[in-house]
């Protein structure tokens, strides 16, 4: 499909509204998909350093 320019583009054959919230969402579960495990591995080394340090303060 070729546009003859780029505000034609934008709107998409006037789909902009689903075309561009589909990036939209697929960009946010992508970016989830990423985020997600950082922030969980991250909370289990916080967990596993107050169980040392509580295990070795006995």
């Amino acid at each position: 499909m070729s546009f003859a320019s780029f505000g034609d583009f934008l709107a998409m054959g006037h789909h902009a509204l689903y075309v561009w919230s589909a990036y939209g969402i697929c960009l946010a579960v992508l970016g989830l998909n990423v985020a997600a495990p950082i922030l969980a591995r991250k909370r289990y080394l916080q967990q596993e350093a107050r169980r040392l340090r509580r295990e070795n303060g006995k």
